[in-house]
């Protein structure tokens, strides 16, 4: 269910959200101390490209450093990000069948806005595969 998911997610929405978040790592790649966002935003593009059977959560170890970084993430790529993440959601959840899709959409909304301090797992049993 979870690849079905996944392929329709990718013809719908995941491609743009994909695009996205590439341009932006792109652009953050520009000047040398946004690196850092950029990798961030490079690994949540994986993550809106195929998210089904995968979850953000917090990294234990994840301090002020992060937040000090989502502060300055906020202001240069995520308000935007998260604007696409609101607007696709609505979309998706026009038809039945896209509602699901909608849903999944919107929680990606907090790690558009905060991604640093958190990891993408997938949500396999018995799975140890940390993917961010």
């Amino acid at each position: 269910m979870r690849t079905i998911l996944n392929i329709i997610w990718l013809i719908l929405s995941g491609w743009a959200l994909f695009l996205g978040y590439t341009l932006a790592g792109i652009l953050l790649c520009i000047p040398i101390f946004t690196i850092p966002w950029a990798i961030a935003s490079f690994r949540i593009a994986g993550y809106a490209l195929w998210p089904f059977g995968r979850e953000v959560v917090a990294k234990p170890t994840a301090g002020v450093g992060s937040f000090l970084g989502n502060v300055v993430w906020v202001i240069l790529a995520g308000w935007w990000l998260a604007i696409t993440h609101i607007v696709s959601g609505i979309a998706l959840c026009v038809t039945i069948i896209g509602i699901p899709m909608g849903i999944a959409d919107f929680k990606m909304i907090p790690v558009s806005l905060a991604p640093l301090g958190k990891e993408i797992v997938s949500t396999r049993r018995g799975s140890f595969d940390r993917t961010l």
